[in-house]
């Protein structure tokens, strides 16, 4: 990556790190990088404190929240976007459109699933949806997906708007350091420096002066004869 993709990355994961944090339905956040994988230049990964069968709709809507914050910290901090979130937004669409079309978690449509699965995956074919609803229902499902969505990017922009400051001087270190592990965020988070958190850089030794260097290193690599007795 080119210096400004790496930072532009580094503001995008550290958007996704910070919202992740904040946002109190969220997975605790155990790792940020810029260290490419796959065809990721960053990541995030946030992991659940105990195991899950069931999700609830704060968990679904902070998750979502939390997805769109890369996206959000590039137009908050770059006023420009990038192809980095498409990802990011395929996910979201999808998370909205369950909520909506199968989990019943829209206060405006209620409690009812639209569409018939008709997928065959041991057939190698995707699920489909056959509608079972009018066009007026149609327009009024897209409405509400739309209406989560947006609710979940305003949520990311106003969490990291609220926390310009760490965003700006954590995702700068991440530039740095590439790597930023739990333990570390949290403690830039609660406000501690770099050098306190990483540690001062190594002292580089001073070379030993031109007269003496070729001797020493001389009598360093000569091997030493021990005499044999009689």
């Amino acid at each position: 990556m080119s210096d400004k993709e790496r930072k532009i990355t580094a503001y995008h994961e550290m958007g996704h790190a910070i919202v992740g944090h904040f946002l109190p339905h969220s997975d605790p956040i155990h790792k940020i990088s810029v260290v490419s994988r796959g065809q990721a230049l960053g990541y995030t990964i946030s992991l659940p404190g105990e195991d899950r069968f069931l999700t609830t709709r704060g968990e679904l809507l902070d998750q979502m929240a939390m997805t769109l914050g890369g996206r959000a910290a590039e137009e908050i901090c770059f006023d420009e976007i990038t192809t980095g979130a498409s990802n990011d937004i395929e996910k979201v669409t999808q998370t909205a459109k369950q909520m909506v079309m199968r989990f019943g978690m829209s206060d405006k449509l209620g409690p009812r699933v639209f569409g018939h699965d008709h997928g065959q995956p041991f057939l190698g074919r995707e699920f489909s949806n056959e509608p079972d609803y009018s066009d007026e229902i149609a327009r009024e499902i897209d409405d509400e997906v739309r209406r989560i969505i947006e609710m979940a990017h305003q949520r990311a922009r106003e969490t990291l708007t609220e926390h310009h400051k760490d965003l700006t001087n954590i995702s700068e270190i991440l530039v740095k350091r590439e790597t930023i592990e739990k333990e570390e965020f949290l403690a830039l988070l609660a406000g501690k420096s770099e050098a306190e958190v990483f540690g001062a850089e190594e002292e580089i030794k001073p070379e030993l002066p031109a007269s003496t260097a070729p001797a020493d290193r001389a009598e360093r690599e000569t091997p030493r004869t021990i005499p044999r007795p009689g």
